[in-house]
């Protein structure tokens, strides 16, 4: 004979059954989230740039920045400056292998439309990784902690007859014109340029390498020969809504470093030595420049 038998359950059991479930579920739910969390991907490494001191490159030319890895360039992407020097973009996302084994960060001027997928010959600022920061600055186109220069007022390409319309960098201290501007060789993708700056309006003397030698244009002198320096004389050809024989009294006087190619009317960052022109302006002496480097950009990137 087959017994069956019933056993009764009471309310306790069935509140200790109610919970075993409950766990249960609970308990899945979380192992599904786990799995889920384990799915997600991480975010990608990414370069910070902190920089100060970066100008508006114009519509023509862009910043880029570079890893260098084994001693070779691997781009982190590009990105422009406005005018009141903020970077479109302080992040990047970078490959975590190229990210770590990073030994410089350099950054260059690039076209706006670049054939070329190599770093320009234009390169700004460069820092070594120490731990995850380089701290960068512009030591990559020169060592200027020792700059000097001197100028003198005169116009030997009218015969000295307008003294105080135009400026020469040299040094006739000795009674014979000499180099007045000591400054370091430059690297490529750069230029010396002295400008006239008065009443707001800058004019170019010209651009140059070599302090010992001429610039190259002279698109305001008289037809006299020029000492082999670099300057100017402002006797002909004005510019519209100035008058030549201009007059350099209380004009600002300034030796920059442009970028080459360069495709703007205006001086660049860079701007190593600068002087005064007193009022009235002095003329037929020789006179000093003053060095400054708090307009050369710096800053940290970070890893």
């Amino acid at each position: 004979m087959l017994i069956i038998k019933f056993v009764k359950t009471n309310n306790n059991n069935k509140k200790t059954m109610k919970k075993l479930i409950l766990s249960a579920l609970t308990l899945s739910v979380l192992m599904f989230s786990c799995n889920n969390d384990d799915d997600t991907v991480a975010a990608s490494p990414e370069l910070k740039l902190n920089l100060t001191g970066l100008e508006n490159l114009g519509t023509n030319y862009k910043y880029e920045g570079w890893l260098i890895v084994g001693g070779n360039p691997v781009s982190t992407g590009t990105f422009t400056v406005d005018n009141n020097g903020v970077l479109s973009k302080t992040s990047f996302a970078v490959n975590a292998s190229t990210l770590a084994s990073a030994t410089k960060f350099v950054l260059s001027i690039e076209p706006a439309v670049d054939p070329s997928p190599a770093p320009s010959e234009t390169k700004y600022l460069v820092g070594d990784f120490s731990g995850n920061t380089a701290t960068v600055s512009a030591g990559i186109i020169g060592d200027y902690s020792a700059a000097t220069g001197k100028y003198f007022l005169g116009t030997p390409t009218n015969g000295n007859m307008n003294p105080s319309a135009g400026v020469w960098f040299l040094d006739a201290s000795s009674g014979s014109p000499a180099a007045g501007l000591n400054l370091p060789v430059l690297q490529a993708g750069w230029k010396y340029e002295g400008w006239v700056v008065s009443n707001g309006a800058p004019l170019s003397t010209g651009r140059f390498l070599n302090p010992n030698g001429s610039d190259d244009a002279a698109p305001f002198s008289g037809s006299m020969m020029a000492p082999p320096f670099p300057g100017e004389d402002f006797l002909v050809n004005a510019p519209a809504g100035l008058m030549f024989p201009g007059n350099l009294t209380g004009a600002t006087l300034v030796i920059s470093i442009e970028p080459e190619p360069d495709n703007s009317p205006m001086p660049f960052a860079l701007k190593p030595l600068s002087a005064m022109v007193a009022n009235p302006a002095v003329t037929g002496q020789t006179l000093p420049m003053t060095r400054s480097l708090t307009s050369f950009p710096t800053g940290t990137v970070t890893r």
